[in-house]
């Protein structure tokens, strides 16, 4: 119980800072990263609500047993019979928010059982979880940062394990494979597996198929899985052979957009600031409408999360922060590139997690 009652003194601090009277979460990564609860996530409300005066779970009778498991704070259960609203009653009178004037919802909670919380506290003024649940999250201690490096460290295995397994007439799921094969082989869960060969690279968001790998493709790889509750995520390039005609100019434009954009990124920078060193650079180039996505995302509990690294954010990044730098150039019908790093934000900028070279990997014919 140490990390949860430590993580929801400092949730409870935030609350006072930012003069909140309530949050609830629901079934997801916020309630996972604060109480250790996974609940099976279904139409049944299985609520957390956090209050200065306590905290407390709004638990259907069906998952009551396995989250006492998981869990040490009260449950206030209901059961299908009887439905969820007298529970929750309780449950407002026991941590004493009845009056309470500000609500912060989980952003990713269902429609209706964020209805039955703002129904229940039609007074309470709401928002969502960016400056409380949200703003702790984005900044990893060191346990979290030890535990993504160790992800990364995996990943990097994954890669290279692909690349020796690697040559002409395999195809991209068998490449994916490989790399399912290895993370699973160091007890990570396979989160995603993006293989595109050849023309296949020109699309950011590939479906691995079975295009066979030929002499002269560039190969993006984007691999990612989860382990200890965290995520990796790190994109390299391979070529067969010599790699396609007019490779080498491309991928020293992404590489110094990368290298741009860790320049860029310093505590109290904005995200945007970081997405514009990356684009400019690309855009100078000549290549700027090939550049389609934002700069990067934040990496924890989620692959995905904040900070998001995009033209318009406006979020002020700061030290502890782990969060992806990964500009791109599309060619339609000829290939693509991405260099992926994922970085934790230090006093004096950016730490890469991996260990592995952003030089395409060169696979012999």
């Amino acid at each position: 119980m140490t990390g949860t009652t430590n993580r929801l003194d400092a949730l409870r601090a935030k609350m006072k800072e930012t003069g909140t009277d309530l949050v609830v979460l629901g079934a997801g990564a916020h309630l996972g990263w604060l109480t250790g609860v996974r609940p099976h996530a279904d139409e049944r409300p299985c609520l957390a609500f956090v209050s200065q005066a306590g905290a407390a779970f709004l638990m259907p009778a069906l998952e009551a047993e396995s989250v006492r498991t998981q869990t040490d704070l009260p449950f206030h259960k209901w059961s299908d019979d009887e439905g969820p609203d007298a529970a929750l009653a309780r449950l407002l009178d026991a941590i004493n928010v009845r009056d309470a004037d500000s609500l912060v919802l989980d952003e990713t909670m269902r429609a209706d059982h964020a209805s039955l919380v703002t129904d229940a506290l039609p007074g309470a003024a709401r928002r969502f979880t960016a400056d409380t649940v949200g703003a702790l999250r984005m900044r990893k201690d060191d346990a979290e940062y030890a535990a993504l490096k160790r992800n990364a460290q995996i990943a990097d295995d994954a890669m290279k394990a692909a690349w020796a397994a690697m040559h002409p007439g395999m195809t991209e799921t068998q490449v994916a494979d490989v790399v399912r094969e290895t993370f699973a082989k160091r007890d990570a869960k396979p989160l995603f597996t993006i293989v595109g060969a050849g023309p296949n690279g020109a699309y950011p968001h590939h479906h691995t198929g079975e295009t066979v790998l030929k002499e002269g493709d560039a190969i993006v790889m984007d691999i990612g899985a989860g382990s200890e509750g965290f995520s990796s995520d790190i994109t390299r390039m391979a070529l067969i052979g010599d790699g396609p005609e007019g490779y080498a100019e491309v991928h020293a434009v992404v590489e110094r957009a990368v290298q741009a954009a860790l320049a860029a990124a310093r505590p109290g920078v904005k995200a945007h600031e970081v997405d514009d060193a990356a684009r400019g650079v690309i855009t100078e180039a000549g290549f700027g409408d090939y550049f389609v996505h934002r700069t990067g995302h934040g990496l924890g509990t989620e692959v995905h999360e904040p900070p998001f690294i995009t033209a318009s954010s406006q979020s002020v990044l700061d030290e502890g922060m782990v969060f992806s730098i990964e500009p791109g150039i599309y060619l339609p019908g000829r290939f693509g590139i991405r260099l992926e790093e994922i970085v934790i934000l230090r006093a004096d900028g950016p730490e890469i997690l991996s260990d592995l070279s952003r030089e395409a990997e060169l696979i012999d014919v």
